[in-house]
């Protein structure tokens, strides 16, 4: 019985989710001429064996993309984002390894290779995505609760337009007005709408909603910049490597306004919740207070772990003059100074966020990494260049010039993580015996496994290792 639900659930909707995958990245590629290049597998110069090339190699991906996914937890978002991943890894796997492997004999793994790739990353990225949402489709996966109809619908709708109309509002006043924006309410209206319909009873906690919304950001600046703007315009598909560099400057604005929108559907159907079912508190529960205030005590005594480590980073890399500048300061104690004031503050705001979501060291890196990475973006990237009198530093020349700071931000949200895991995983309230707290650890884990968790990780390390460095001249 088991091997039949393997093979209904994950080999045959999988194959066909590839397909569809397969027929929407054939026609980017095709318009890129990038067809030729999968034909000479199998016959050199055969340019019309490319598709049919392509669709099988598509067909096979997807059939283990869906053994991959069949037992996760459903949902066209959970999917969405595992599809991403999937399509992510099959470029450095297929582009990067295979394909020069097979035809030349060398392996691709530099970055000029990755530069003249870099159209096969979005198209990639494209067959990820129409996969996942199409292996939802064809599964139909129930919704837990029910299926959206009525009023239901009408609040899903209404809370995802509400959250992207105000996500993309503070976010017009750094880009200003512009066609391909982020903050224009079209895109915010969308981008809302979407995200809220992908995630119509978003899973608990706010910290992973931010994490998704902020891959989802990345997704519309893929989507929308690169692809539907300039295809509307007549001027085909902006997936090359200039053009990525060109649509770097409002990528920091994708990302932030995802992250809005994540955030912002979170909040909006907690409060439908309190305010329309009935919340019943368990005995097993800390006060809604005493437990925010634990959280916040943890997440400051985790900041400053994760805060001594950035600063270590931060002196080799010679960030610390630039935070001292923040006071008008060009002393070292001064960087050091306002260094640790933000990461107490950030880990008081990753303690309210991320509690009870961290159930071991692996999940913890995870989502502190993760956290780190948003806060490279919002901080040096936007609030630093705001607070000291410039524009935002949100392009590709910058954004490489900032490395170093990326690679502090990574170890301030991995020491933190831990640090936060470990103040929480130690805590046992004297009312709750240990093998109930210890049961209800093992349950949350696996469900925390089934979501889509570990594909918004490893994509996140993806997006900020590898755009820097691609983009940069």
């Amino acid at each position: 019985m088991r091997t039949r639900d393997w093979f209904a659930r994950g080999v045959l909707p999988g194959t066909l989710a590839g397909l569809v995958g397969g027929l929407i990245s054939a026609a980017a590629l095709a318009q890129i001429a990038a067809l030729p290049s999968t034909a000479s597998l199998v016959r050199p110069g055969a340019a019309g064996a490319g598709v049919v090339v392509h669709l099988v190699v598509a067909a096979i991906l997807g059939a283990g993309f869906g053994v991959l996914v069949w037992h996760q937890r459903p949902g066209a978002g959970e999917t969405l984002f595992w599809g991403l991943t999937y399509g992510a890894l099959w470029w450095f796997l297929g582009p990067l390894t295979l394909l020069p492997l097979l035809q030349l004999g060398v392996i691709a793994w530099d970055v000029h290779s990755a530069q003249e790739a870099f159209a096969g990353l979005l198209a990639h990225l494209g067959y990820g995505a129409a996969t996942g949402l199409a292996l939802a489709a064809i599964r139909r996966d129930p919704l837990p609760g029910g299926a959206l109809r009525g009023w239901t619908l009408v609040g899903v709708l209404v809370r995802g337009a509400v959250a992207g109309l105000a996500g993309a509002w503070p976010l017009l006043a750094l880009l200003g007005p512009r066609a391909d924006g982020p903050s224009t309410p079209v895109i915010g209206l969308l981008g809302g709408v979407s995200f809220a319909l992908l995630y119509p009873r978003p899973p608990d906690g706010t910290g992973p909603a931010l994490v998704r919304g902020m891959v989802f950001g990345f997704f519309w600046w893929a989507l929308w910049p690169l692809t539907i703007v300039p295809l509307a315009r007549g001027a085909g598909l902006a997936w090359s490597v200039e053009d990525a560099r060109a649509g770097f400057s409002v990528l920091p604005g994708y990302l932030l306004f995802g992250a809005a929108v994540g955030l912002g559907v979170q909040w909006l159907d907690g409060v439908a919740r309190l305010l329309f079912s009935d919340i019943r508190g368990g005995g097993d529960q800390e006060g809604i207070g005493t437990e925010g205030l634990r959280a916040i005590g943890r997440g400051v005594l985790a900041g400053l772990a994760g805060g001594a480590l950035f600063t270590v980073v931060a002196v080799r890399t010679g960030f610390v003059p630039a935070a001292a500048g923040l006071l008008g300061s060009r002393s070292a104690l001064a960087g050091v100074t306002v260094q640790v004031v933000v990461a107490c503050a950030i880990g008081a705001s990753y303690g309210l966020f991320f509690r009870r979501q961290s159930l071991d060291v692996g999940s913890a890196l995870g989502w502190g990494v993760t956290y780190g990475f948003l806060w490279w973006v919002l901080g040096p990237l936007t609030l630093m260049p705001v607070l000291l009198g410039a524009a935002p530093q949100w392009t590709a020349e910058a954004a490489a010039a900032l490395f170093g700071s990326l690679v502090a931000h990574f170890a301030y949200g991995a020491a933190m993580g831990v640090v936060f895991h470990l103040l929480e995983a130690r805590f046992n309230p004297w009312w709750i015996p240990r093998s109930r707290v210890e049961e209800a650890r093992v349950v949350r884990r696996r469900e925390h496994l089934l979501t889509s968790a570990p594909a918004l990780w490893a994509l996140v390390v993806v997006i900020a290792l590898t755009l820097p460095i691609l983009l940069n001249r």
